[in-house]
């Protein structure tokens, strides 16, 4: 999803003390519900959380509470962005710094639009964020006009719909492309991947 400029003004969120305080999965379904009324907007969050986890216990070896972590950032990324669109990751970070949640999900939801809240993203868990947030809305898009969905859809279909300017225009290829130059997985991989663990997000 693309926003207008709004810099955070900081890099550096959260205290230290809280490391690995984390809301409960209640806690965070709760505050998704009250924040966001928007149910399609629900789902991409729901999906971002669900594919960030999956990444964080296939492919990064993560225990149980980093997983959690992961999933958090995830689930909560764009949590402030219905209500309050001009203080878009302001408020929700705000917000967990008051819930005392672990300074590195934070960090993660503020560098998850880098040239827009003017955070780099640091470690692998930033960096999969901003990697997954675009691709994710992008292919569920496409499965939403195929009349199978998520079934049978292939790598090379999303290559072509990325190619075509005209499908899902507010997406942005730019930062598609930036996100996957920080990392080490082709893209073609991680395409693979969102569409093995998000199709049965509901």
């Amino acid at each position: 999803m693309s926003y207008p400029v709004l810099s955070l003004g900081r890099n550096s969120f959260g205290d230290p003390a809280n490391k690995g305080n984390l809301l409960s999965q209640e806690e965070a379904m709760n505050l998704l519900e009250d924040w966001v009324p928007n149910e399609r907007l629900r789902l991409h969050m729901k999906q971002v959380g669900a594919v960030m986890k999956a990444w964080a216990l296939e492919r990064e070896g993560a225990d149980e509470l980093t997983a959690r972590k992961w999933e958090q950032a995830g689930l909560l990324h764009d949590a402030d962005w219905e209500k309050f669109p001009d203080s878009h990751c302001r408020v929700i970070i705000e917000k967990l710094e008051e819930l005392k949640v672990d300074p590195e999900v934070i960090h993660c939801i503020a560098s998850h639009g880098p040239k827009y809240f003017g955070v780099e993203p640091e470690n692998t868990m930033d960096k999969m964020i901003y990697v997954f947030d675009e691709l994710s809305g992008f292919i569920h898009a496409a499965a939403l006009i195929r009349p199978t969905r998520y079934e049978g859809m292939d790598v090379k279909g999303i290559l072509k719909k990325l190619k075509t300017p005209s499908f899902a225009a507010q997406v942005s290829r730019d930062d598609i492309n930036d996100a996957i130059s920080r990392i080490d997985t082709p893209l073609e991989e991680i395409i693979q991947f969102i569409i093995d663990h998000q199709k049965e997000v509901k």
